[in-house]
């Protein structure tokens, strides 16, 4: 399958872990779904699954690596904190309580999902709580529960406040990025400290497919808009995540295996900001608040 060779391909975490240079996102697929994704995606080559508590279904993503017929330690299973949890005891409650639900061993990847609790993303102040989430991530890590640990959602300054006290530098930030939404800064923040921007949504919650420009373009590396932009956060240097429970859509996303030329890199780096993610604009991802 030489088109999807991307899905061998891998990072290297500043612990020397690798990560498959792409996930399947798997927001939104309901838990009696997501075993059946699950083993669908590992069939097609997928060896790298993202989760998290608030998806509610890490029971669903356990089910699906314990039977997709692959070994564990050849899969790379991320999930996240929920965003609420800003303290030691209740971050090492849910630490556990993921492990429980997924019925593993240990978790390859954990997140802190947000800086701020959804309901007042981008509000108030939680410094004290993240550093707290983040001790407790720390104590799983050193304990071999987590293999690598991280942050989601997090700006410079939420970086900088977990980075004045911690004993391990985050490894990963998974940051809305696609065409239309590329914050330059923030990744080279992230790169700065060597870490890995994750990104999500690569097609807008499939809002970015109705752009005509990008058809066009598309069209000249006989490309759908889908994998033109998966293949734009491979080229800036970030690890997408397309989410989907369809294996046609898994096995079309992985096909990546084409150069956008540097001019037209620029025409998507710089193009027009996304306004409105139709339906998806509730959520505070989107929104921005």
């Amino acid at each position: 399958m030489e088109q999807t060779k991307i899905l061998s391909e891998t990072y290297t975490l500043t612990n020397g872990i690798q990560i498959p240079k792409i996930g399947l996102g798997t927001w939104f697929i309901p838990d009696d779904e997501a075993e059946e994704a699950i083993c669908n995606a590992v069939k097609i080559g997928y060896r790298h699954i993202d989760t998290a508590q608030a998806y509610e279904n890490e029971s669903g993503v356990g089910k699906g690596v314990r039977a997709c017929g692959i070994d564990r330690k050849d899969l790379f299973i991320t999930t996240k904190l929920a965003a609420e949890i800003k303290s030691y005891e209740e971050a090492v409650e849910a630490i556990d309580g993921s492990l429980e639900k997924m019925g593993l061993d240990y978790i390859d990847l954990m997140l802190i999902h947000s800086p701020q609790p959804w309901a007042d993303f981008r509000g108030g102040d939680y410094a004290d709580g993240n550093r707290e989430a983040w001790r407790a991530l720390e104590d799983a890590y050193k304990a071999g529960k987590l293999r690598a640990i991280g942050i989601s959602n997090f700006q410079e300054h939420d970086i900088e406040n977990i980075l004045s006290t911690c004993t391990i530098k985050p490894m990963v930030n998974q940051l809305l990025v696609h065409v239309g939404n590329t914050p330059s800064n923030l990744i080279e923040h992230c790169r700065k400290h060597d870490i890995l921007v994750e990104a999500y949504s690569p097609v807008a919650h499939g809002e970015i497919l109705k752009n005509e420009e990008l058809s066009r373009i598309a069209d000249k590396y006989q490309a759908t808009i889908a994998q033109l932009c998966i293949r734009y956060d491979l080229q800036i240097g970030t690890l997408p995540l397309p989410k989907t429970a369809n294996p046609a859509h898994m096995l079309e996303n992985a096909k990546v295996d084409f150069e956008i030329s540097q001019q037209d890199m620029e025409i998507l780096r710089s193009m027009e900001p996304l306004k409105d993610y139709g339906e998806f604009s509730a959520f505070p991802v989107f929104s921005g608040k």
